[in-house]
This record gives C-alpha cells, sequence and structure tokens, in this order.
C-alpha cells in the first residue's frame, strides 16, 4: 500500500488541506494511505493554535487523512530547519512518500538547492554574509546565489520550508521520495480565497466571528461551536511569566545567541505589551518569527537544552481502520504512543505543562487545567 506522509499544522483544516489530499488520491490511486505529522496546540510561528489539536486532528481524518501524530512541541517551534527535519524524521518510519505545498513545484530543482546547501562550500559563503550583518533568510538567499543557484528560491515562504524537507530526506538518508505540489494563491493573504485559502486570512475571519466558506464539510461540523485561542487573549499570562524570569533564565533561551537575550531580557522588562517588546527586538538581523519562537518558548518554560532534545516518543492523535493497520506494523518500534497514555518520563510532565498553559489562551474564559490527562485518541470508524 502507497503511504503518503505530510507535515502540516492544520490551523486550521481548510479547504486547501482537502485539495492536497484529492491531489495525492489522484496521483497515486484512491487505496493510497494519508499519514500526517501535525503540530499540536503550539505552531512554528510562535504562537497558540487556533483550535485544540484533538479537533484539528479528527477534522483532518474526517476529511481523508487516515492517521495522524502529534508533532512534538519541542519540533513545533523550532525553525524551519529543526521543525523539516522533525517531521520528516516521524514520517520516515511510516511512509514512502512526502508531500508538500511550494511555490515552485519541480522536486529536482528543490533537491538540488538543498544538496548546495548541504555542501562543504556553502557554509563559508553563508558565514561571510551573515558577518556582513544580514538576517539569516538573506544572507541564506544571497550565499546560495553566489554558488550559481537562484537564490529566490530562499525568499518564498513555502519554497523554504520545502527546501528544508529536502535538505532532512538527504541528510537522514529517509528512503522517502519527495511529492511537491504547487501552492496557489497567497500564503498571507487577509481575505480568503474560497479554493486556495490562506491559514491566515481564514483564521482571522474565525476570531472576528465571520463567515465559515473555507472548510469542508465535515471539518466545520466539528469546527463551529469550537472553543478558539489565540495570543492576545493570553498576552496578560505571557507578560506575567516574562516580568519575573532571571537574567539566567532569559539566556537559557532558544534562539538567544549573540546577546539577543539581553535585548529581549531589558525590553521584557521595559514594555507594556508583547508587540512593544517584540517591535523593540526586532531587527535587520533578527527575524519577527524567531522572536515569536523565543517569547513562546519563554512563556512555556523551553531552554535550549529541552528544545534541542529529541522527544522519547510520539502522541498518536486521530485515525481510522487504514490507519490503525499502519500503527500496528510499526508497533513493536515503541515510538508511537496514544493521546491519553501514561507514559512515565520526565518529558510527559512538560507536555501537561504545555497544555495546561495553552487554556489561558482560550478566548471566552480560561479552560481549566489537565486536558492532556484527559486527551484521548480520537478513532473514526467507516
Amino acid at each position: 500500500m502507497k503511504t503518503v506522509g505530510i507535515v502540516a499544522e492544520y490551523n486550521p483544516f481548510h479547504a486547501g488541506h482537502r485539495k492536497q489530499f484529492d491531489r495525492v488520491k489522484a496521483e497515486f490511486g484512491g487505496e493510497t494511505a494519508i499519514v500526517c505529522a501535525m503540530s499540536g496546540n503550539y505552531v512554528q510561528r510562535g504562537a497558540p493554535a487556533v483550535m485544540d489539536k484533538t479537533l484539528r486532528a479528527k477534522a483532518a481524518v474526517a476529511c481523508g487523512a487516515d492517521l495522524v501524530v502529534e508533532l512534538p512541541t519541542t519540533v513545533s517551534l523550532s525553525s524551519a530547519e529543526g521543525f523539516a527535519a522533525g517531521g520528516v524524521g516521524i514520517l520516515s518510519k511510516l511512509c514512502d512518500t512526502l508531500c508538500f505545498g511550494a511555490e515552485t513545484g519541480e522536486a529536482e530543482l528543490l533537491m538540488e538547492t538543498a544538496r548546495a546547501l548541504l555542501s562543504e562550500d556553502f557554509s563559508p559563503l553563508l558565514r561571510r554574509e551573515l558577518d556582513g550583518g544580514k538576517s539569516f533568510p538573506a544572507a541564506r538567499a544571497d550565499a546560495l546565489a553566489q554558488m550559481g543557484l537562484s537564490g529566490e528560491i530562499l525568499r518564498r515562504p513555502n519554497d523554504i520550508l520545502a527546501v528544508e524537507y529536502c535538505k532532512a530526506i538527504l541528510a537522514r538518508r529517509s528512503p522517502m521520495v519527495p511529492f511537491p505540489i504547487r501552492r496557489e494563491g497567497c500564503y498571507h493573504d487577509r481575505t480568503p480565497d474560497r479554493e486556495n485559502p490562506s491559514a491566515t486570512a481564514v483564521r482571522r475571519l474565525m476570531l472576528e466571528g465571520g463567515a465559515w466558506g473555507s472548510f469542508p464539510e465535515p471539518a466545520r461540523a466539528i469546527f463551529e461551536n469550537a472553543p478558539l485561542h489565540s495570543l492576545a487573549a493570553g498576552e496578560r499570562a505571557v507578560l506575567a511569566r516574562l516580568r519575573t524570569m532571571t537574567d539566567r533564565e532569559f539566556e537559557a533561551l532558544p534562539y538567544s545567541g549573540e546577546g539577543l537575550w539581553r535585548k529581549f531580557m531589558h525590553a521584557s522588562r521595559r514594555e507594556a505589551t508583547l508587540e512593544d517588546i517584540l517591535t523593540s527586538v526586532k531587527s535587520k538581523r533578527y527575524t519577527r518569527t524567531r522572536l515569536d519562537r523565543m517569547m513562546m518558548c519563554a512563556y512555556l518554560g523551553i531552554t535550549a537544552e529541552i528544545l534541542a532534545a529529541p522527544a522519547p516518543y510520539v502522541r498518536v492523535l486521530a485515525f481510522n481502520e487504514k490507519g490503525r493497520a499502519i500503527l500496528s506494523a510499526v508497533k513493536k518500534s515503541g515510538v508511537f504512543r496514544n493521546a491519553g497514555e501514561t507514559v512515565r518520563r520526565p518529558y510527559q510532565a512538560l507536555e501537561q505543562r504545555w497544555g495546561d498553559l495553552y487554556g489561558l489562551f482560550a478566548l471566552r474564559q480560561p479552560e481549566a487545567p489537565g486536558a492532556e490527562q484527559r486527551r484521548r485518541i480520537v478513532f473514526a470508524s467507516d
């Protein structure tokens, strides 16, 4: 059986994601199994997910996925490189193909770029550009251009992640074959296109109480009455954490090299709002998403050491009969755990802490702690 993996956030699951499932089935056949490695309650841009991970996983299975496993929080809050490597590492145990969206739909071009970034010639070129004061994304694109390849591929959001997937496949010698799908529409559109909506636009409408026309019907039925979450709703909780952190705690944060932690610490002790803090620290050198992830790690108590440590297991969030068969085939690995399964490891205590803190981002009122302990796997029978 062909098994296609997708690394996703489904924040939230919308019509564009259903379209990707349809494309996979059209390309590889109706019996193809789709396995998704999905961000949990925190997403890669350094924010809480708009809805609980169990609901998003349930919607994905209702719309065509066969198995949804959770990307550990430490993967979800990593850079694009870490996010891609974590997803590829998980799906390589389950899948033979990796499908992803990209502005560039040419697999060989993406793989060629990935090989260049992994070559010995690239690092000194990158260092020279960084030493000139450029941000990492700009420095990387310019260094690639000096190797005779177009640096533009590293200036488009989906292409950047697509190249990281290809890098991870090469670096890990993964058996998965890349299958890029050309992404249409604009990644940051504020108004959703019905055929190719951006998640940014869909989230904005949801949080503003707008129309729900961008969702497939099975997902809409799951989402309509779901509690919503946003960073703004939990801003005071985040500020309380930042204002009580010690110098040493700031220094231990991920992404804090080159003295960035000091700038972030001083801004946290000077500015009134999260936006003011992040705006005052942002510069040409440091991207906003890096600072957003740093801020979320501070709130959750994630140090650079915790972020770098591999998660000891992966949670299973939802599956159907086909997904059950896939899990049975890898059961002996011991890597995959049911959503509510108790595991006596320090990492589980961290998961429970992060779950409890997610409830403070709820729009209507704070949610009670203990969600991780109560959460159960979703099984969708035919």
